[in-house]
């Protein structure tokens, strides 16, 4: 059986890489539409590589994961709840979140680079703020 700590490595090594594949915000005007769809895609991985850390960390306190409509985000309210994540990172992460919904259910053709400047400026400290907060987590469990 894979281990808590296992799982939450190989997600942070996923996310790693594919944050390292992000262009620079200020060349987001310069791609093609296609470029766009692969920035867009990027963002909504890095999302679902932090809720499948939130809900390793919930399973692993035997919290039971949110279903419905609105998971999503009911999943980060249960996160902050107990104590994974600050409201503060809940309130960043939700930046991620909503462009999530808005990836899952837009035409690419809606993907524009000036609303994808911010998240992909923010990403990196947006990261950092979450891995510190998995890692004050960790260490009171």
């Amino acid at each position: 059986m894979v281990s808590l700590k296992d799982k939450i490595y190989a997600e942070y090594e996923n996310i790693d890489e594919i944050i390292k594949e992000l262009p620079e915000k200020d060349k987001l005007p310069c791609l093609s539409f296609l470029e766009l769809a692969g920035v867009a895609t990027i963002l909504h991985n890095f999302y679902n590589g932090v809720e499948n850390i939130l809900k390793q960390y919930l399973l692993s306190i035997n919290i039971p994961l949110p279903a419905g409509s609105s998971w999503h985000k009911d999943l980060l309210i249960l996160a902050t709840k107990n104590g994974i994540i600050s409201e503060d990172t809940m309130y960043l992460l939700g930046e991620y979140l909503a462009f999530r919904h808005f990836f899952s259910h837009a035409y690419a053709l809606d993907l524009y680079a000036d609303k994808l400047e911010p998240l992909v400026e923010n990403i990196g400290k947006v990261y950092s703020i979450f891995q510190k907060d998995i890692t004050l987590f960790s260490s009171k469990s």
